[in-house]
């Protein structure tokens, strides 16, 4: 939690708030101390109405205490979550290919139950954390003062019970690591068969899935019980311990009464403080079970957030712009001027000089020199593996690329993708509607919120029909599509995934068109009527790439750049 601006604000409320509780605490028991041993010695209450006023006070701030850090632990632990939610999506953005190590199932499950695991971290285990930190060390320098005797029994009795939580947590962590890792296992059994159980059902597979399903949540539910006797055995070991040393000191305390070697003010005040004493410690423990998980998954998201930014990966290549988001790694070099025409190309459009692509820590592409400016269609072609969607990733900011190299007019990374209208080689395509999924590509765009396709006005159903026009959709925007596509043929999902991509240009203005692959599914006459509507659309101001190793493709563009080796 050291890396989250919220746990620091958190930690600096709950100090303060811990000092005002063990305040409260002395108080309250001095006042009940008094109160108790003023009334044996046969004081009148008249006289002791000040001690009920600081009781009820004392009480009164302690209770307003809890409650604030009921209060803080919530907020905290939201304003956390948030934090790490944001981090890894944004890690996750940044490495399109995926992160190594971490498949969307565990991605998922970090992302849901696991972050939400840290309610327990902030409401239970981190405030009595505090305390024992904070308020624990006042308490026992007070008994001391009352008692000597008594305080040296906590200094020697207290750090018993960290050592038996030192070791019931070992024990404790590893149980939990592996029940979380069962949890992310079941998540992606799951999914995987809901991802191919329509295959599954066609070669009469499907219920062989259900003895595996059943396998994995047995063994998540064995895990699980496992993490509950650990609970329960631990937390009986710590209550004995503080039980027991509460215990030694009350012995003391009644027999130096009887042998009138301590008055009856002092150790009624030790006694009353002796169980606050100890409190906060065995909460530690206690909720140091039901905060693991919490513990497990932030050390998950950590890891996850090193290997997106290990070093090769597209994070760490990168640079961040004012708001912390993540860009490609461009130097501040000069124009190369002479280069294929890219010193004197203008700032709109894309500028590649001595463009240099890393994937996974390995140069892909070295020394590209590309000028493109609006009206132009380009087609980058060469054999599969060549670096073509790495030089894609490059420009969207998602892989790093160093060089000279300027998407309309910015370096690659967030700001430049708002310029830019990509569509990648798979068709992703959601539940909903061809319409919706088409118009899903212009972020912020009217009709891109969700609304329903009978919801958009005119001008967007317009501009909905022609960016259908220019992919060769001959789809009603009406038309049903399931999860992942499902009612549609190949052909078909690939052309609404470039429609998508053309409506984001129209819709948002964006002046750089990517597409990747874009009629490997189709036939030679769609493939036409894509390629005549992708100069329509470069002939309204904009910059068309495509990679390609269709030739009828290649052949209608204006200029070929043929990608062959590391160097260009």
């Amino acid at each position: 939690m050291r890396r989250s601006r919220a746990a620091r604000r958190f930690l600096a409320v709950g100090a303060l708030l811990a000092l005002v509780q063990a305040a409260a605490t002395i108080a309250l028991a001095y006042a009940l101390a008094s109160l108790v041993s003023g009334l044996i010695a046969g004081e009148r209450m008249s006289q002791a109405w000040p001690l009920l006023v600081v009781l009820v006070v004392a009480a009164s701030v302690r209770a307003l205490a809890f409650w604030a850090w009921e209060l803080v632990g919530s907020a905290g632990a939201m304003r956390v979550k948030q934090e790490l939610r944001r981090d890894v999506l944004e890690a996750t953005e940044s490495s399109p290919a995926g992160v190594p190590g971490f498949p969307s199932s565990r991605i998922a499950t970090l992302l849901g139950p696991g972050l939400d695991a840290l309610d327990a971290y902030f409401g239970s285990y981190l405030p009595q954390l505090v305390l024992t930190v904070v308020a624990t060390p006042i308490l026992i320098a007070v008994a001391w003062l009352a008692d000597p005797l008594s305080g040296l029994v906590f200094v020697i009795v207290l750090p018993l019970i960290p050592l038996f939580m030192a070791l019931i947590g070992m024990a404790t962590a590893g149980v939990q690591r592996r029940q979380y890792d069962t949890l992310a296992s079941l998540s992606h059994g799951f999914l995987e068969v809901v991802g191919g159980l329509s295959t599954l059902i066609v070669f009469g597979r499907a219920r062989r899935q259900v003895e595996r399903i059943r396998a994995v949540t047995d063994e998540f539910r064995r895990r699980t019980m496992a993490v509950l006797r650990v609970t329960f055995l631990s937390g009986f070991v710590l209550e004995f311990a503080a039980s027991l040393s509460v215990a030694i000191v009350a012995v003391s305390i009644g027999f130096r009464l009887v042998w009138g070697e301590i008055d009856l003010l002092p150790g009624l005040f030790v006694l009353i403080l002796a169980p606050d004493i100890f409190l906060p410690v065995r909460n530690v423990g206690a909720a140091f079970h039901a905060s693991s998980a919490g513990v497990a998954a932030s050390d998950d998201a950590f890891e996850l957030l090193r290997a997106a930014g290990a070093p090769g990966g597209a994070a760490s290549s990168g640079r961040k712009d004012p708001s912390g988001a993540r860009t490609a790694a461009v130097p501040d070099a000069a124009p190369h001027a002479g280069v294929g025409g890219a010193a004197d190309a203008p700032h709109v459009g894309l500028r590649l000089a001595g463009a240099r692509v890393l994937r996974d820590g390995r140069v892909v592409i070295d020394g590209l020199d590309l000028a493109a400016a609006p009206g132009e269609v380009v087609a980058v072609t060469g054999p599969s593996g060549i670096g073509k969607s790495s030089l894609f990733a490059g420009l969207l900011g998602y892989a790093p690329i160093e060089g000279d190299v300027l998407v309309d007019g910015v370096p690659p990374g967030p700001t430049a993708r708002a310029s830019i209208a990509w569509s990648p080689q798979g068709a992703t395509l959601f539940a909903g509607t061809v319409g919706s999924n088409v118009r899903l590509g212009a972020d912020g765009a009217d009709g891109a919120d969700g609304a329903d396709d009978a919801d958009i006005d005119d001008a967007d159903r317009a501009l909905l029909a022609r960016a259908m026009r220019l992919a060769a959709v001959d789809l009603d925007p009406s038309t049903p599509v399931g999860p992942g596509g499902t009612g549609l043929s190949g052909g078909q999902a690939q052309r609404v995934a470039i429609a998508r991509a053309l409506h984001r240009s129209l819709a948002t203005g964006a002046r750089v068109v990517l597409l990747d692959e874009p009629t490997s599914a189709q036939d030679p006459a769609r493939e036409t009527a894509i390629a005549a509507g992708l100069r329509e659309l470069a002939a309204e101001g904009r910059v068309v790439v495509v990679a390609t190793h269709r030739g009828a493709l290649a052949a209608a563009a204006d200029r070929t750049l043929e990608l062959a080796g590391a160097h260009v």
